[in-house]
């Protein structure tokens, strides 16, 4: 019986729409016709209009008719088809069901255009942050336009659902309250990334491009997204970590270091007669003062004959170098190493290397008194 009512139903339904005269019909096609029409029309008119509008009026106009080019076409085409189907000759019953359909519509249209003009918004904060000098701000612009195209989403929804179950928006909110609680307590971690992706905005621990160190990785931070932050490693693998523990982890961000600090030692014989160890410690000083462009001027270069060790006599050399680009680094590095090289080589000043020496019993500079046994 419930299949007979559904097929008379649809039989009685199929009846009413059939009622609308031909000269209805053709009206009605002619309008959905007119709308698509009308609304390639306009996308051809904006894109020749944007590429003009590049050339001569700006970014922003030329940004404003793309993003017309690409959304004109839906809209336009969606109010033909509503006007269409307000035509229709139907039923009481029939009508509400028709109007319902076209406000689901207008619904879709009017929350995919506001969904759309996010881009005008998102192109506007872009400006608005490459004009600051840190780059943190730079990786916000994808956040709060994700953000707002979920929340447009979300309520576009919840008006299709209104307006299908003609409950008032209270109700429905104060269901979505009770589901989201129970989405919220199955996504803890995914809300803890979120709220650790703010604190991590807020502090401003890093900057995209910058190279830093955390939970012993060590590479250029690419992306901080809302749930995790991507880090390339000198080796070349991509890490992903959660913002959540990212947020509570100890941070070293290597690029805001003012300098590059080393502690080299630099060792002698023992035979070295105390007038070459000050000739040591001279000729270090030389080459670092020939050099002290490279040098940080709060930080200046030190050198101290500072130790006695097991096979050597040690001289510590302390510098700063700056700016701290790592690879100029590694070149001073080379630089200094091969003139202290050279000049202790010209000098005779021996580099130490571990040695043990052994004392005979028959050497006569170094008498054994043994003593008489008893």
């Amino acid at each position: 019986m419930a299949a007979t009512n559904i097929v008379e139903q649809v039989i009685v339904s199929a009846e009413e729409v059939v009622v609308n005269s031909g000269w209805d019909w053709f009206w009605m096609i002619l309008i959905i016709l007119a709308g698509f029409v009308a609304g390639k029309l306009l996308k051809v008119f904006a894109e020749k209009t944007a590429q003009k509008a590049q050339l001569e009026d700006g970014a922003f106009h030329a940004t404003m008719l793309a993003l017309m080019s690409r959304t004109v076409m839906f809209p336009v085409a969606t109010l033909g088809v509503c006007l269409s189907l307000k035509l229709w000759a139907l039923s009481a019953k029939m009508a509400v069901l028709r109007d319902d359909v076209v406000g689901v519509l207008l619904t879709i249209m009017v929350t995919y255009v506001i969904y759309q003009l996010v881009e005008l918004m998102d192109y506007w904060m872009k400006r608005l942050t490459a004009k600051t000098d840190t780059t943190l701000d730079d990786m916000l612009v994808p956040m709060v336009r994700k953000t707002l195209r979920t929340v447009i989403v979300l309520l576009g929804l919840v008006q299709i659902a209104q307006q299908l179950s003609d409950k008032p928006i209270t109700s429905i909110l104060a269901g979505l309250g009770v589901g989201g609680l129970a989405v919220a307590l199955a996504a803890q971690d995914t809300i803890k990334n979120f709220f650790g992706s703010l604190v991590i905005f807020a502090d401003h621990p890093f900057q995209l491009g910058e190279r830093i160190v955390v939970n012993g990785e060590d590479g250029t931070v690419e992306e901080v997204g809302m749930r995790s932050t991507r880090i390339r490693t000198l080796d070349g693998h991509l890490v992903t970590v959660p913002n959540g523990e990212l947020a509570n982890q100890m941070i070293r961000n290597i690029s805001k270091r003012p300098y590059i600090k080393r502690v080299a030692n630099i060792t002698v014989t023992y035979d070295t007669p105390p007038e070459k160890v000050e000739r040591a410690i001279a000729i270090i000083k030389e080459i670092l003062d020939a050099h002290n462009e490279k040098m940080h001027p709060d930080f200046p270069a030190r050198v101290y004959f500072n130790d006695f060790n097991a096979a050597s006599l040690n001289i510590l050399v302390i510098y700063w170098f700056a700016p701290p680009n790592y690879w100029d680094f590694l070149d001073f590095d080379q630089v200094f190493n091969l003139e202290v090289l050279r000049r202790f080589n010209e000098e005779g000043i021996e580099f130490a290397f571990p040695t043990q020496t052994l004392y005979l019993a028959g050497d006569p500079s170094r008498p054994l008194n043994l003593g008489e046994r008893n």
